[in-house]
């Protein structure tokens, strides 16, 4: 792929759409700037290379130009020594040097609008650079801030589960309390009158009534 079209799929890519569809938008992330970041370079030294060109195409139209007015006074010179023929020569030989100037001139022009066209690429890509580390940035913040609420989420999750299991040992106790009044009247052989023994299966109900209310509320904490 060149550098241009290369270039061309940077700076026009949707980052935000690229880190969506990616199983690990950390890591694209840190893959697409590092690949800006290489073709930064390459785009810069890409122009290094094109500015010793236009450097290189302007001291030989110098030069040229140079040889050229040099051919104009050799052509001044024949004629005042009445030597047509040769300044017929030196006018063609300056000629076929316009000629060779006037390409380096169009190729100079051509380097030109390729340094400016590599100018406008680098700070397109500087800023993308930038925007993109902005996002990085921003996906950081978001990954920390989501694991502080995952952890007090997880913390206050178990918060519940031991004040659920504090209320059922409670009411375990109470249970074993019962058991034991029970266990006494049967062995003292001390009777109880109709309503004591109404009052005490409706105890009994509402106890396991909430036994049970615990115990879905455990396997609930559990299965979450």
């Amino acid at each position: 792929m060149g550098i241009f079209s290369r270039f061309a799929d940077i700076v026009n890519s949707n980052i935000s759409a690229l880190l969506d569809k990616a199983e690990d938008p950390e890591k694209m992330i840190r893959l697409i700037i590092q690949e800006m970041e290489d073709t930064l370079v390459e785009v810069r030294s890409h122009s290094a290379k094109v500015l010793a060109d236009k450097k290189e195409l302007l001291r030989k139209i110098e030069s040229l130009e140079s040889q050229i007015e040099e051919w104009t006074q050799k052509a001044s010179l024949a004629l005042t020594k009445e030597r047509e023929d040769l300044a017929r020569a030196a006018l063609i030989e300056k000629q076929k040097l316009q000629e060779m100037v006037k390409g380096l001139k169009t190729e100079f022009t051509l380097v030109e609008e390729t340094l400016d066209k590599l100018a406008d690429e680098i700070t397109k890509l500087e800023t993308k650079i930038t925007e993109t580390r902005a996002k990085q940035k921003a996906m950081m913040i978001r990954a920390q801030t989501a694991g502080k609420r995952r952890d007090v989420q997880k913390h206050l999750q178990q918060n519940r589960t031991d004040e659920t299991m504090a209320k059922f040992d409670q009411f375990s106790r109470r249970v074993d309390e019962l058991e034991a009044e029970a266990d006494l009247y049967a062995q003292t052989g001390q009777g109880k009158n109709l309503d004591q023994e109404f009052a005490e299966l409706q105890a009994q109900d509402e106890i396991d009534s909430e036994l049970a209310k615990l115990k879905q509320a455990l396997k609930k904490n559990e299965s979450e």
